[in-house]
């Protein structure tokens, strides 16, 4: 629906960083071993392209150490600042031994110097990053070794270099994300130095937890700080950090990581507002949040709050609490001001030991930063947020508003604006078609030239602030809360109120949703479906505000869509078994209620009908010849009887919906089933071809469906008979199939009944003779007797055992199996 321009190069990867000139509209692109210069105002269009590549010694080296020669080992450009108009500082992982130089604008040309940049740059392209160019000074957060183990902020400066102590309280593994400049203001008479804010999410020491619980952290240190004299030599004497709230309290969520930072600085604004993108750190439920706090209370916790200090508890482990004790003067941590100057202490240098002492073993705050209003501005669910840019915008009314865009995890731009204590989201524009994370996003608010520009993994993208041209109604611009967009009713239009000269006064704009103001004529353009009996129809419907109501009629009720007959979608209406009840008008309308007045209009209207053919015979009496001198009449040509068919052509196309032709009777027709055939025969060409082979289509997979099965099954069933895992019948039946070679499984029962009786007649035979009856063996089934008192001779009991030895059950019975092949005694 909106037209983006994108950027990218086959081969090459990873347009992580984005640095824009916005006096010369350039936009310079840092990726995997080359930089780009693109024009601003259409990145299509390429200016430059410089190569920066790892030697092939490089990286064999970075190949032994471990790591991906093809991943890597490569040289990923992380950092590039404007040092001046000159010149553009840049630092690349250069294949894990962090490079930086200088490139010349003119030329676009490396000048070769390749100073060392760990501090600057980190080693790992996966670890984390920021800086800032401050006066042609690098303030950078990143790691410092290898292993990425030692993090550290740090000021790249000829003059006065200076770093964090490398220890836990100060920074325990870090991730950052962003670092800005805010400037004293000029009119203050208090003399307040410049301050560099970093932003970044790391392992709590303060709370215990079972596992590394992650707080996120807003450090601050000063422009002007040189270090301490002995104490804190070459290192930070204005560093503290305190925690970052973003918190729903009465729910219990807590957002305890921070992904992205916009300092909104505008002169509109008393002071700068800090926005900031959250997610919680057990992200299970797939929400995200965006917190807003002003700098004067994060101010206040630097320079009013308490500090915290570390106890050990039991000889062994450390808990940090709050410090109660005295504070030294000057305040720890403070920047040199006219206080500080008025009691001597003309920079950091000349500050006493014992207040470079407390700053070097108490660096973090006690005292939280609170968010505006104590909670966040905008919680979304199933989404996480990768990166914002605020802008200010001034409606047509005269107020200001703060136009949030937030990038996401998915390759999706969301558009939100804060108004009466809410959160509106305007649109979501999705800026990368295979759903890459938003990983970089700049806001270029030039007039007349406002653009956001976003960076993936796959190339980069350009887009306008506002797409006003895709709605096309006045309720719909209206709704849309949009305060770039306004009604032009002249030309009945939405229109970029930015891009037009100037504005008149009949424009029709209202952030409230109030589009009582339109006259919309109401344009119905029905259309037209057409199923099969016990299809599914899709009938689709987009609304334009998100938060609006779409509702279904069907015949001007409204359609309940709970029912398994139904499925709504997002933007469609399905219907499942369609039948000749579902034939008839749909209505898609958008209804959404603005202070107690209830806006509703139709989005779409579609018309159903089944396709139905009715299969008639042609009467005797149901043929008619058209009318003389009426062109409006298909002409049908004279009936011919031949034999027993009757035959019937016409000039123009059979309608669908009937196969009768009625003719005036000029004399007998004779009907049969030939003459039948014929005539349907000439009806596929009136009828839809897609209609037919789906109609053929499925008899045709039906039958094969049915065909494929029953063979499946006789190939078991012909297995297992084979096999002998079937009993009975089955067995029979393969014994013929193989031609007697095979004999089925003799019943074993008939054989012991045998058995038993062979041995009653033997016992009987040998009592009448006047000898002990001969015990029967145990077959196991329970038996009487045979003699009352159970007792047998001895010689006889010796021979019978001896008899029974030879032959058990003393009688021939022969036993014969399933599975045997071979006839045997």
């Amino acid at each position: 629906e909106v037209q983006l321009i994108h950027f990218n190069d086959s081969k090459v990867s990873n347009y992580s960083t984005l640095l824009l000139s916005e006096d010369k509209n350039v936009l310079y692109v840092g990726a995997r071993e080359v930089i780009f210069a693109l024009n601003a105002v259409n990145i299509a269009e390429k200016q430059h392209e410089l190569h920066w590549k790892v030697t092939e010694d490089k990286r064999t080296k970075c190949a032994v150490k471990g790591k991906s020669e093809q991943t890597e080992c490569r040289n990923y450009v992380r950092v590039l600042q404007q040092l001046n108009d000159t010149f553009l500082y840049v630092c690349g992982t250069n294949a894990f031994q962090p490079t930086c130089d200088y490139l010349n604008l003119i030329s676009f040309e490396l000048g070769g110097k390749s100073e060392d940049g760990k501090g600057r740059c980190p080693f790992d392209p996966a670890q984390s990053y920021t800086s800032v160019m401050v006066d042609e000074e690098l303030y950078s957060g990143t790691s410092y070794n290898f292993l990425g183990s030692e993090p550290i902020i740090s000021r790249h400066s000829h003059q006065s270099p200076l770093r964090t102590e490398y220890a836990i309280p100060w920074l325990n593994e870090p991730n950052f994300v962003f670092a800005d400049v805010i400037r004293a203001d000029p009119n203050s008479t208090d003399g307040e130095d410049d301050k560099i804010y970093f932003f970044f999410t790391e392992v709590s020491v303060e709370y215990e937890f079972v596992g590394k619980l992650m707080i996120p952290r807003i450090a601050r240190v000063c422009k002007r700080d040189q270090g301490g004299l002995r104490t804190l030599q070459k290192k930070w004497t204005s560093f503290l950090k305190a925690r970052l709230i973003c918190t729903i309290p009465d729910k219990n969520l807590i957002f305890n990581v921070i992904n992205d930072v916009f300092i909104l600085k505008s002169p509109t604004l008393k002071e700068p507002v800090i926005y900031g993108v959250f997610t919680p750190q057990l992200n299970n439920v797939g929400l995200s949040a965006v917190c807003a706090y002003n700098l004067s209370t994060v101010e206040d916790v630097f320079s009013k709050g308490k500090y915290m200090q570390s106890a050990t508890v039991e000889q062994s482990h450390t808990k940090w609490v709050r410090y109660n004790g005295e504070i030294p003067n000057p305040r720890p941590g403070a920047c040199i001001n006219n206080e500080a100057r008025a009691s001597n202490y003309m920079s950091s240098l000349n500050l006493p030991d014992k207040t470079l002492q407390f700053v070097k073993d108490h660096p973090l705050m006690d005292d939280s930063v609170t968010p505006m209003g104590d909670r966040p501005r905008l919680v979304k669910r199933d989404v996480k947020y990768t990166q914002i840019v605020v802008d200010r915008v001034r409606a047509l009314n005269g107020t200001i508003y703060d136009v949030m865009f937030i990038g996401t995890d998915r390759g999706a731009l969301h558009k939100a604006i804060s108004y009466e204590n809410g959160m509106h989201i305007i649109e979501e524009t999705q800026l990368f078609p295979n759903f890459e994370p938003v990983q970089t996003l700049l806001l270029s608010s030039k007039t007349g030239r406002r653009y956001l520009f976003a960076g993936s993994n796959s190339g980069v993208v350009q887009s306008p602030l506002a797409f006003c041209d895709k709605y096309t109604t006045c309720v719909d611009c209206v709704l849309a809360r949009d305060p770039y967009c306004a009604w032009k009713p002249l030309e009945a239009s939405c229109v970029d109120i930015f891009k037009e000269g100037e504005m008149e006064r009949n424009w029709i704009q209202n952030i409230g949703g109030d589009a009582s103001s339109c006259s919309d004529k109401v344009r119905e353009n029905p259309l037209q479906h057409t199923f099969k009996h016990g299809s599914t129809a899709e009938l689709k419907c987009s609304q334009k505000s998100n938060l609006a109501q779409v509702v279904w009629k069907f015949k001007d009720d409204v359609l309940r869509v709970e029912s398994p007959k139904y499925r709504l979608l997002e933007k469609a209406l399905l219907i499942f078994n369609l039948s000749e009840g579902d034939s008839g008008v749909y209505q898609c309308l958008s209804e959404e209620k603005v202070k107690n007045k209830k806006f509703s209009q139709v989005l779409a209207k579609h018309v159903l009908e089944l396709k139905k053919m009715q299969h008639t015979t042609v009467g005797p009496t149901a043929t008619a010849a058209p009318t003389e001198g009426n062109s409006d009449v298909p002409k049908v040509s004279a009936v011919s009887t031949e034999g027993s068919t009757a035959h019937i052509s016409t000039t123009h196309m059979v309608p669908v919906t009937t196969v009768r032709i009625l003719t005036k009777p000029i004399g007998p027709v004779l009907t049969s089933v030939a003459s039948n055939t014929e005539l349907f025969n000439s009806i596929p060409d009136a009828v839809p071809e897609k209609t037919m082979f789906l109609k053929s289509n499925d008899n045709f997979l039906l039958m094969f469906l049915f065909l494929f099965f029953f063979i499946l099954f006789l190939c078991l069933l012909s297995y297992n008979c084979y096999k002998g895992y079937l009993p009975g019948q089955c067995l029979k039946f393969r014994s013929v199939m193989l031609l007697g070679k095979k004999k089925t499984k003799s019943d074993f029962s008939d054989c012991e009944q045998s058995v038993k009786e062979t041995l009653v007649e033997q016992g009987s035979v040998s009592h009448q003779s006047g000898e002990q009856p001969k015990p029967a063996h145990d077959t196991g089934y329970e038996t009487e007797p045979d003699c009352g008192n159970s007792q047998l001779q001895a010689g006889d009991s010796q021979a019978s055992r001896e008899g029974a030895k030879d032959k058990p059950f003393d009688v021939k019975c022969e036993l014969k199996y399933a599975d045997s092949d071979v006839e045997g005694d």
